[in-house]
């Protein structure tokens, strides 16, 4: 059974809910330890004074706010707590808002909000409340001696608690190239090109379903590991020489439009004709025929084309008969 990591209250208007708060995340990482490779001695963290090299209890380790260069001001965790004690046992709720508007960017940590004693009804209010409205809540609240702002929001039948990163946490997308100009000066699409896009998402659509993924890169590593153990190589750095994959350039629209026709598994022109008529019909509405006219045409054209092309081994056939 997990271990609550804080417990408190939810807060909006008058309502509390009291709840403890687990962590909703886990990781499935392979264990490694770090090697000395001169040695093979196994190197770890520790908890060590930086002054004498010495191990440190971790119940003598304390919270110290440098105020000037080497003098401390010394806080324990319940003087922390004192500063503002509602602050460190509330999940203040601020706002409500759509459940759309909060941009993923910004999620951080998830945990479950379990009911305390008492407080299975208010909980259970609050949730359908916000399932229905389509609302989530954004609350305040501090763990761990800091301050986070979190969303509040119904997953299946429980109540979830994500933590979000301030907005000056948040990079500006100047500050790694993605300037206003730049992106100004991005070529639009063609519309043939948009439309086997959306015909691309469109087949690739489905719903979401976290068990069909896997992190496979984990198992690799862990065959790797295994390998190495059954060949009794277990103390050698293999030399592996590396390089960058090359990646084919899509700038340009034949590229693209290659790429997407392979994606979609596209075979033959007729296919690709329907996709062409939505083009064509932005441009026959002078033209005194209708676009479905004009698709029609062509089709019939490819098909013709196609049927010709069936037919020519025949013919070639017939005329070495002749020759012979």
């Amino acid at each position: 059974m997990a271990r609550a990591i804080w417990k408190g209250a939810i807060s909006f208007g008058l309502v509390n809910v009291p709840v403890s708060l687990f962590p909703a995340s886990t990781t499935h990482t392979l264990d490694l330890d770090w090697l000395d490779k001169r040695t093979m001695s196994p190197v770890g963290y520790k908890r060590v004074n930086k002054e004498n090299g010495k191990e440190v209890p971790r119940d003598q380790i304390v919270h110290g706010y440098e105020y000037e260069k080497g003098n401390y001001v010394v806080l324990s965790d319940d003087e922390i707590r004192s500063a503002n004690a509602a602050a460190t046992q509330t999940v203040d709720i601020l706002a409500f808002v759509d459940a759309t508007e909060v941009s993923f960017m910004y999620l951080d940590t998830p945990y479950y909000l379990v009911p305390e004693r008492g407080g299975a009804k208010a909980y259970a209010l609050l949730h359908a409340a916000l399932a229905r409205a389509g609302k989530l809540g954004i609350a305040r609240v501090v763990m761990h001696t800091r301050a986070h702002l979190a969303v509040l929001a119904p997953a299946g039948d429980a109540l979830v608690l994500d933590t979000l990163r301030w907005q000056d946490e948040m990079r500006d997308p100047a500050e790694v190239g993605l300037t206003r100009e730049k992106l100004g000066k991005l070529a639009a699409p063609g519309e043939r090109e948009l439309a086997m896009a959306m015909r691309l998402i469109d087949e690739m659509s489905g719903p979401w379903r976290p068990d069909d993924y896997h992190d496979t890169f984990q198992d690799d590593l862990k065959a790797l590991i295994d390998r190495k153990i059954a060949s009794g190589q277990t103390r050698e750095i293999a030399q592996i020489e590396t390089s960058a994959p090359k990646l084919s350039s899509n700038g340009n629209g034949t590229d693209l439009m290659a790429l997407l026709k392979q994606s979609l598994g596209i075979k033959g022109r007729r296919e690709a004709v329907a996709i062409e008529a939505q083009d064509v019909e932005t441009k026959v509405s002078g033209s005194g025929k209708s676009a479905k006219a004009v698709a029609k045409s062509t089709t019939g054209k490819a098909g013709k084309t196609a049927a010709a092309k069936k037919s020519s081994p025949g013919k070639a056939s017939a005329k070495r008969a002749k020759a012979r």
